[in-house]
């Protein structure tokens, strides 16, 4: 078994060592918006849980292969390195087909998302959580109503309410509503929330097809430098020396005018 080049096996490891990295970012960066989405109580309305745990498992998964390379590289290990090949193949073809069908479907994003919130409508006649949940997005985002502050009917929720140092930000406006077959006037956020929820998803889902990406990028890097690797550590096949010779057709023989001449008389 030959010994593996020097300089590729440092680019190998180097090259674990960023994978290592890119699974530790992926899994602080869910638990960064795990934090941050529970502040602002939008999780079920995001769909959070399952969108965290495919981040969770994609750190997770990373670290680990990064670690079987590693190992395989340093102790040279064909086997470990042969199932890192198939890992790097099979999270090529995956990655790639993800990120090219989150590409794809990127522009119906919003369309979907309308369709799915306009279910709710109108809000005051939703479910209890719902607009529990509405009610937690309205105050961290300071915003009323998903597409208009009538999506509440005449129900407008404390949530909407605005304070003087708001209003004077310019971030409010006046309502009528009646209540009680009387009219009264509301201060309420002037902005709606579908569009700044549209915002946060839509970065999320660059985020995350970046993520997707980036990961299929190392995984073919890592399927040619395995490879490589492997090729090398194969055993050595000994070149044969080929030695021409020429076969002996014609034995000296003296000429025949010397037989002539050395002949007795």
């Amino acid at each position: 078994m030959t010994q593996v080049n020097v300089c590729l096996k440092r680019t190998f490891t180097f090259f674990n060592i960023l994978f290592a990295i890119l699974g530790a970012l992926v899994i602080g960066l869910a638990l960064g918006s795990q934090a941050v989405s529970r502040n602002h109580g939008a999780g079920e309305l995001e769909g959070r849980t399952t969108g965290l745990l495919m981040l969770y498992i994609i750190g997770s998964v990373t670290m680990m292969i990064a670690i079987l390379g590693a190992y395989g590289a340093h102790k040279e290990n064909k086997g470990a390195l042969i199932a890192f090949l198939l890992i790097m193949v099979i999270g090529t073809l995956i990655m790639l087909k993800t990120g090219t069908s989150m590409a794809i479907s990127s522009p119906q994003i919003e369309n979907v998302m309308e369709q799915k919130f306009r279910s709710l409508l109108p809000l005051d006649q939703s479910p209890e959580s719902t607009q529990n949940i509405m009610s937690s997005v309205q105050t961290t985002l300071q915003c009323c109503g998903l597409f208009s502050y009538q999506d509440w009917e005449n129900n407008i929720p404390s949530s909407c309410a605005c304070n003087s140092e708001q209003e004077m930000e310019g971030n409010c406006r006046t309502v009528n509503y009646i209540e009680l077959l009387q009219y009264h006037q509301k201060k309420i956020f002037r902005a709606t929330c579908f569009p700044i929820i549209m915002h946060y998803v839509g970065m999320a889902y660059n985020i995350y097809m970046a993520v997707v990406f980036s990961l299929g990028t190392l995984a073919l890097l890592g399927m040619v430098l395995s490879s490589v690797i492997i090729h090398q550590m194969g055993p050595k096949v000994p070149r044969t020396m080929m030695v021409l010779s020429i076969p002996a057709v014609f034995s000296p023989q003296p000429p025949k005018y010397q037989e002539l001449y050395n002949s007795p008389a």
